[in-house]
């Protein structure tokens, strides 16, 4: 070419979530059965939408306007509904205009980071989420900047390590939250998110809320969104149907701007998503249409509740399996749909493997492990090819920790104790080769 054509921050454009199902599909072809404990998709795990939903659904897409244009930033009514919906928690108020739709959250989540300025930095909790992650670092032409979240506390962040890299990083203008957490499953207490706040105030930055799961909760705890704590801070709440609904294939997600009047700046950094959102015409119209119709529904809330009812159930089921583990370091969630398991110092080697019977499964994952890869890696390389169990290292998640990330989305009990006794044994049986 006559002149390099992509950035240096492309390199840091990953997706192990999905990159791994290529690796998966490879040992299908072979004949392997897989267990798909990769991705946060509650369908592909047998979850089954009550008809109520499905007929709301199928009426509006029997509506001949249901296949016009909307406005740019999305139906007027949808946008109405979740403001007041927002309005009643009592905390920061916004009006329609303060809400702009996307093709998915991950649509704004790029928008978000595309327009801020090169230099500047937002960090984020580590584990990080990938979508999160590769967009800032991507922008910035960096690794990175991340916060701990501490496996040996709950993975509650460590708020002293945040505090001192806003600090003596003057480039940091904005915080980054995803409450409930993905890849953990952490819920972030009240007081964390109060002392969050109060930093954000102290350094005049702006914060992030990826609020996608903050109605999944459960096992007695209650999410605390962004809109409530932030006070005068301006602020973004990033919000979707793909995981509460949930219509992960609708790809409909939204922006809610709080503060925005505060802060010539981040008004700013707001009009410029609108006005890229407005370039692009709209979003998807059906799944807007349908929000309100939905979750302003009374079975909507029972609906939800029991949902987040079995979630619990099984995030205990897991917990009474993976935390007899002494290999690992084990946290029960109570939030999201997601559990991070970290293996313990010193246990990963180097040269452990898993039987594997197939001559030609074989080959493939040691040519997988053959590469100078992290630890944790070679161990979900092995699972795969071993047990056919398709999890995440968390080395993918801009960590240093070394473990991997599992669903809590199989519906099928005794499928579940299956792949998850089969994690706990491939464990130990990887540890002990």
């Amino acid at each position: 070419m006559r002149q390099k054509l992509l950035s240096d921050g492309a390199k840091e454009l990953s997706y192990e979530i999905r990159e791994i199902v290529k690796k998966a599909e490879q040992l299908k072809k072979l004949g392997k059965t897989i267990y798909w404990e990769n991705i946060g998709d509650p369908i592909t795990k047998h979850h089954q939408l009550p008809e109520w939903i499905k007929k709301i659904v199928s009426d509006l897409a029997l509506q001949n306007d249901t296949y016009s244009y909307c406005p740019s930033k999305g139906v007027l009514e949808t946008r109405e509904f979740l403001a007041a919906q927002t309005n009643n928690l009592k905390g920061a108020q916004i009006n329609s205009d303060d809400i702009c739709f996307f093709n998915g959250l991950g649509d704004g989540i790029g928008k978000v980071y595309q327009f801020l300025d090169q230099t500047t930095r937002v960090i984020g909790p580590s584990p990080a989420y990938s979508t999160h992650s590769s967009a800032e670092a991507a922008h910035a032409n960096h690794q990175p900047l991340t916060y701990k979240l501490d496996p040996n506390n709950h993975w509650y962040p460590d708020l002293d390590d945040l505090y001192k890299k806003v600090k003596y990083n003057p480039n940091v203008v904005g915080i980054l939250i995803i409450n409930p957490d993905n890849p953990t499953g952490m819920v972030y207490p009240l007081e964390t998110l109060k002392r969050i706040v109060e930093i954000a105030r102290e350094f005049n930055l702006f914060l992030i809320a990826d609020e996608i799961y903050i109605n999944i909760t459960y096992n007695g705890v209650k999410a605390y969104s962004l809109a409530e704590v932030i006070g005068e801070v301006p602020g973004i709440s990033m919000k979707g149907i793909s995981k509460e609904m949930p219509w992960p294939g609708a790809r409909c997600g939204w922006l809610e701007y709080y503060n925005r009047n505060r802060d010539e700046d981040f008004n700013k950094l707001c009009q410029a998503i609108d006005n890229a959102k407005m370039i692009e015409v709209c979003s998807t119209k059906l799944p807007q249409v349908a929000l309100p119709k939905i979750f302003g529904d009374t079975r909507f809330k029972i609906y939800r509740d029991e949902t987040n009812q079995n979630i619990g159930k099984r995030s205990k089921l897991i917990s009474s399996i993976l935390g007899k583990v002494k290999e690992v370091t084990f946290n029960e969630t109570y939030g999201a749909f997601y559990n991070t398991i970290i293996f313990r110092e010193g246990i990963l080697k180097p040269h452990q493997t898993l039987k594997i019977d197939h001559p030609e499964m074989k080959k493939l994952v040691e040519s997988w492990t053959s590469q100078n890869i992290p630890l944790d890696k070679r161990f979900v390389y092995y699972l795969l090819g071993a047990k056919g169990i398709c999890v995440v290292p968390i080395s993918s998640f801009s960590s240093e920790l070394q473990g991997f990330r599992v669903t809590l989305l199989e519906e099928d009990e005794k499928e579940l104790v299956k792949i998850f006794t089969a994690i706990a044994e491939g464990i130990q049986e990887f540890v002990n080769s």
